[in-house]
């Protein structure tokens, strides 16, 4: 019984009476991924019931706060991520605190101890990783976790928020096969990163649905920044068969690939088409303006945003994992290949 007289639902009754166990319970209200589907809507149904909502375990006259956490903060990219979140957190009253941790040991244990004083809502991790003692750190602190973009696969049990990349990659391969390009090459991104191996899982199916065999001197793995960009399309410049067109899993990529075709004496997009990924706002500028796939960062951090707010008030969240759409940017950096 609450001061009010009104009774108050703890997670025992519910794992009670769902036949589970409060350790399941509690993972759903978190919105961790780690729950059989039908336990999951079971739980959910019985939160809803019974108008559930997680006792506080903050002092609410403390400022209300979402850590977004960064691997590394030197990109454009991470700015529309940071844009979308703010947008969210400002109309909710809710600041945020940006942080990168670069993978690294150190800054990562000043950021957990940074996290434990201020006392956070909830974390965003954006294309990063965490070791189990702080995930473990985070659900002793209570502290719900919602991950934009996963590195490597699901080991954050965490909402995840992501775009279609595996959809995008395809859909620059059939506009590139619909100009007339049959020499595709690809600067993909990293391979340990889900994002990099969905966009090139896209670039190989649209050459098998065009009946196309892949050539291993087409591929090139870079880093998502430019210079490996530059380094992938003058490798394929250099081939005695140089492709006619170049996919580049990102923008960044995709604006060194224009410097080599540059130094290599040739033009975009008269000699070599190329698309780029992400929609960056300065690339609209780029000498051509540049195809690209729009994956919409500011809208995946907006959501993320929401989620995490919406587990920082007890509420169970409505997927565990949510992609958004990507699209086709069709501007003049992409023509038809010179007749031969």
């Amino acid at each position: 019984m609450d001061v009010n007289g009104e009774h108050k639902v703890t997670i025992s009754a519910i794992a009670k009476e769902a036949g589970v166990s409060v350790p399941t319970v509690s993972r759903v209200v978190n919105g961790r991924s780690d729950v059989a589907p039908g336990t999951r809507r079971r739980v959910e149904d019985l939160l809803r019931q019974h108008d559930y909502r997680r006792r506080a375990s903050r002092n609410r006259n403390k400022a209300r706060l979402i850590d977004l956490v960064f691997n590394d903060l030197d990109s454009p990219w991470s700015v529309e991520i940071i844009r979308g979140v703010e947008d969210v957190a400002h109309s909710a009253g809710v600041g945020t605190v940006v942080s990168a941790i670069h993978r690294k040991s150190e800054p990562t244990r000043q950021w957990q101890q940074n996290l434990r004083a201020r006392a956070s809502d909830g974390v965003i991790m954006v294309n990063s990783t965490l070791d189990s003692s702080a995930q473990d750190e985070l659900r002793r602190l209570n502290v719900p976790l919602v991950v934009v973009d996963p590195a490597g696969g699901p080991s954050l049990a965490a909402p995840a928020v992501g775009a279609t990349n595996w959809a995008g990659g395809l859909s620059a391969m059939e506009h590139l096969l619909e100009l007339g390009h049959r020499r595709i090459g690809i600067v993909s991104g990293p391979r340990a990163m889900m994002c990099s191996r969905a966009r090139l899982d896209g670039y190989r199916a649209g050459l098998e649905a065009a009946g196309l065999a892949i050539d291993e001197k087409l591929l090139w793995e870079g880093d998502f920044y430019h210079e490996s960009g530059f380094a992938g399309a003058q490798a394929f410049l250099r081939n005695p068969e140089p492709p006619t067109a170049i996919l580049a899993s990102s923008d960044q990529m995709a604006i060194g690939a224009y410097e080599a075709v540059r130094q290599s004496g040739l033009r975009v997009p008269d000699d070599v088409s190329i698309v780029g990924f992400d929609d960056l706002p300065e690339v609209r500028w780029a000498s051509p303006p540049l195809t690209t796939v729009r994956q919409p960062l500011s809208d995946m951090g907006a959501v993320a945003a929401r989620t995490v707010l919406r587990l920082a008030a007890g509420e169970p969240v409505d997927s565990p994992r949510l992609e958004l759409a990507t699209s086709l940017i069709a501007r003049e950096s992409t023509a038809p290949p010179k007749l031969s």
